[in-house]
């Protein structure tokens, strides 16, 4: 096992075998539905070489679309979570730790109560306000967490957790008093995707595309601030700008994420540490790892999420719940390190 990891934290293979994992994930998720499709014709189509013309349409106007959308929030959790973990150098910390999830859960569900037309500007409603909320929340976060002119690490901790419980009990107070939505409320809440087609993919780029670049470029000063505030200073990093930067970038990213797919859980938590167990604890590696691994993961548990009652779908939520929480547990009991942070 000790050469096995070895052999993967090679400069020249962890973007291989994480990239083909995501490629595989890809195709697996474009192939299997109600209609099953060879992998060879989902690669033929792809590469517009001719197929069956029902084939076609139902790859690029019903499959590809969303699983783009799911391979983009995937990557958004994972991406934005390994920036979290370095950020805050806890193991524990994942993308919603300061509010992002509680914010967009009341603007979704807040929302769905004004019983919006089913047209699309109606449909777009739920991920906009959603959207707005969590970056309202997590700014609200940040002034509460001011002290004079920085931002210590546990004051954005304990100024989320107090945040994400007043939003959480304002949620829970909308449902309560929700007429004919709570059914989509809580189907929203687990996680899922309910708007797929390119327009919502075209919504959710830009903030992923600027977002992640801003993380991925965040490398150095992550394993900077692994030191500590003093000596990441002394090292010639302005800490404070770092901080702010990588907060915005992950909490723009998450928010995204979460608008158009509801919460789902585990995906920025465990994957940067399924990367960081193979391929090592570098954030210039980790987080575009991460951003491709949590791709792939997605999709595979969104596939699970398909074929396990089929043909009902289960919220994507449940599945990463069910997958995540017996990994991390194995994780803490097999006693690994996290001094590596």
């Amino acid at each position: 096992m000790i050469g096995l990891v070895s052999l993967m934290k090679k400069p020249q293979l962890p973007y291989f075998w994480t990239g083909s994992f995501f490629l595989a994930a890809l195709i697996l998720s474009i192939a299997i539905g109600s209609v099953f499709i060879s992998p060879l014709e989902v690669i033929r189509s792809l590469f517009g070489q001719a197929v069956q013309e029902t084939t076609t349409t139902i790859i690029w106007s019903i499959r590809l679309p969303r699983t783009i959308l799911i391979a983009l929030v995937g990557s958004a959790l994972a991406g934005s979570g390994a920036a979290y973990q370095g950020l805050f150098r806890n193991p524990l910390a994942d993308p919603y730790l300061i509010g992002v999830a509680s914010g967009a859960g009341l603007g979704a569900v807040l929302a769905m109560s004004l019983n919006w037309p089913y047209s699309f500007l109606g449909l777009f409603a739920v991920p906009a306000l959603a959207f707005i909320a969590s970056l309202l929340t997590v700014a609200l976060v940040y002034v509460f967490s001011r002290v004079g002119g920085s931002v210590p690490v546990t004051n954005l901790i304990l100024a989320g957790v107090a945040v994400s419980s007043f939003t959480g009990s304002l949620t829970s107070f909308l449902m309560l008093h929700s007429t004919g939505e709570l059914r989509r409320a809580l189907s929203w809440l687990l996680g899922g995707v309910s708007l797929v087609g390119w327009p919502a993919i075209l919504a959710l780029l830009p903030f992923l595309l600027v977002g992640l670049t801003v993380l991925v470029l965040s490398g150095h000063a992550l394993n900077l601030l692994q030191f500590g505030d003093e000596q990441a200073a002394q090292l010639g990093l302005d800490t404070r700008r770092a901080k702010l930067a990588i907060i915005i970038a992950a909490s723009l990213v998450t928010a995204a994420a979460v608008s158009f797919a509801g919460i789902i859980g585990f995906v920025g938590l465990i994957i940067p540490h399924i990367i960081r167990i193979f391929f090592g604890a570098d954030y210039r590696r980790l987080v575009p790892l991460s951003i491709l691994a949590g791709a792939g993961a997605l999709l595979l548990a969104d596939v699970l999420a398909r074929v396990v009652i089929a043909p009902q779908e289960l919220p994507v939520g449940i599945i990463t719940a069910l997958a995540g929480a017996p990994f991390f547990l194995w994780v803490l009991r097999r006693g690994k390190s996290f001094g590596n942070w």
